[in-house]
């Protein structure tokens, strides 16, 4: 046994002293070298991938994809392959078949097409792999960060007190809003430190109100916070789907009659299906008038703060407690680039830990900014160099134009919609998104539902567009969320022509 031992370590140590791993750790001038040699394969096969694909899908079944990686051992050599045989296989597993975002055909989830200044970026994110959760791993990334911070906060109206971070999304940064008005309920009512001695008895009574058009998140998260699914009261909306804030009265009156306890109202800006934006002022005075915690998921609408067309849409956002904004939906960011802002940096104690070997308590005294204290992560991604370098090089009135373009095409969309017999269109577009149904025929003489499931996954498999579809009150409809400003009048016209082509299909085989 000992022997067999000596001989695989021996055959490990080998390996690791060969040039291709030598390339790969040391930093030197060799390595160097590497790098540059891989990353222009890299950008040479992207870039001819990207030149050369037309279409949104390529339309390959799932069975053929899982095949393909199926039929790879991980293992079977162990030195491994050269990149020029891996760069070639993940052309044959991936890169073929992969879903394209930036097509203009593609209006199908809150998936935007990337700028080419995130890319350099990511570069530099990448390669330099500084690590945000304290000072003497990021440096001047540290500041940078803050900086866009602070930005964010001076858009959304908040005091100066406020503060923020980035996180990896949306879902993370509803987390944060929740727990932090979950903690702050506790140490005000109670006399508890929920950090240190966890949740009072009462917490099974403890409620959240959202609208019933609301993220899934906020059950997920809930969950997760020991609240449970339960814990989230939906509240009915009106016929534009936003919240109906004479039923939000209701129920927390209804709540409080039943023995439960409301802790927080959280108000959408931009629901996923219809971009529905909630009365952010009216909601905000409710919560104050119930002394209850008010977070704003502003994910989708997040982007409009900075469009002087369309901010107003977001009025009322300022007098909330914290708020999220994903800036990798309509700041045009790659995933993940998130963000979640608070109007009073004192909510940090909430969440901040001290580690001796990480953020000890002696830097903190010494005014070091460690951001690690901020996050409920502790390895951070230096995602805020993205946007970073979007405002440096576009600018935030460049930036803001696409957003508005991508609403005049949602607006295009619902009039030539409206227009026409065989579709329903159930709501007026706020940001980008549109929810319909192919309806060629009387709805009593049989259901739609059936005809625009076979529409959506038709048009997927075909490849030349992709839409998706969701349930509005058990029924399914289409929907478009129009994104990519390099979308025109004419791709939606074809789109909507592919509808009522496969439709037909539908009609003639049912």
């Amino acid at each position: 046994m000992e022997a067999k031992e000596q001989i695989r370590t021996i055959q490990f140590r080998n390996v690791l002293e060969t040039d291709h791993h030598k390339h790969i750790f040391s930093n030197t001038k060799k390595s160097v070298s590497l790098y540059k040699k891989s990353m222009k394969k890299a950008i040479k096969l992207i870039a001819n991938h990207l030149e050369n694909r037309d279409t949104p899908f390529t339309g390959t079944s799932i069975t053929s994809i899982r095949e393909k990686i199926d039929a790879i051992g991980l293992e079977e050599n162990f030195e491994g392959k050269s990149l020029d045989y891996v760069l070639d296989e993940l052309k044959a597993i991936y890169l073929n078949d992969c879903i394209h975002f930036h097509d203009p055909k593609y209006i199908a989830h809150l998936n935007c097409p990337i700028l080419t200044p995130t890319l350099v970026a990511e570069a530099f994110i990448s390669s330099l792999n500084s690590s945000m959760d304290t000072w003497d791993q990021s440096t001047g990334a540290t500041f940078i960060e803050l900086k866009l911070v602070e930005w964010t906060i001076e858009k959304l109206g908040y005091p100066q007190r406020a503060d923020g971070i980035f996180t990896s999304g949306g879902t993370q940064s509803n987390m944060m809003g929740l727990l932090l008005a979950r903690d702050h309920y506790i140490k005000t009512h109670y006399d508890i430190d929920p950090k240190m001695d966890g949740l009072p008895a009462d917490a099974s009574k403890f409620r959240v109100l959202c609208s019933e058009v609301s993220h899934f998140s906020l059950k997920k998260n809930l969950s997760l916070l020991g609240l449970g699914q339960n814990a989230v009261v939906p509240v009915a909306v009106d016929t534009d789907f936003k919240m109906n804030v004479h039923a939000l009265k209701k129920v927390i009156q209804q709540q409080k009659d039943l023995g439960n306890i409301p802790i927080a109202i959280v108000g959408t800006a931009g629901t996923t299906d219809f971009g529905s934006i909630d009365p952010l002022t009216e909601i905000a005075a409710i919560a104050a008038e119930n002394k209850l915690w008010f977070h704003v998921d502003a994910a989708y609408g997040g982007g409009l703060l900075i469009s002087e067309k369309h901010q107003n849409k977001l009025a009322g956002i300022e007098l909330s407690d914290s708020v999220t904004i994903d800036y990798h939906k309509t700041f045009y960011q790659p995933v993940s680039s998130s963000g979640f802002f608070m109007r009073d940096k004192s909510y940090v104690d909430y969440i901040k830990y001290h580690a001796d070997y990480l953020n000890s308590k002696e830097q903190e005294d010494e005014g070091i900014p460690n951001m690690v204290k901020k996050s409920i992560q502790t390895t951070r991604r230096f995602d805020a160099l993205k946007l970073w370098f979007t405002l440096r090089i576009i600018g935030t009135k460049g930036l803001s134009t696409y957003m508005e373009k991508a609403i005049d095409n949602a607006l295009f969309t619902a009039n030539l919609l409206r227009n026409r017999d065989d579709f329903e269109l159930i709501h007026h577009p706020e940001i980008s998104t549109i929810v319909f149904r192919y309806t060629p025929w009387k709805a009593d003489e049989r259901s739609f539902c059936g005809l625009n499931s076979y529409i959506r996954k038709a048009i997927f498999n075909e490849g030349k567009a992709i839409i998706t579809s969701t349930k509005v009150y058990n029924e399914v409809f289409l929907k478009f969320t129009l994104l990519n400003p390099l979308t025109t009048p004419a791709d939606i016209e074809e789109i909507i022509a592919l509808i009522v082509s496969h439709g037909q299909e539908y009609s003639l085989i049912n």
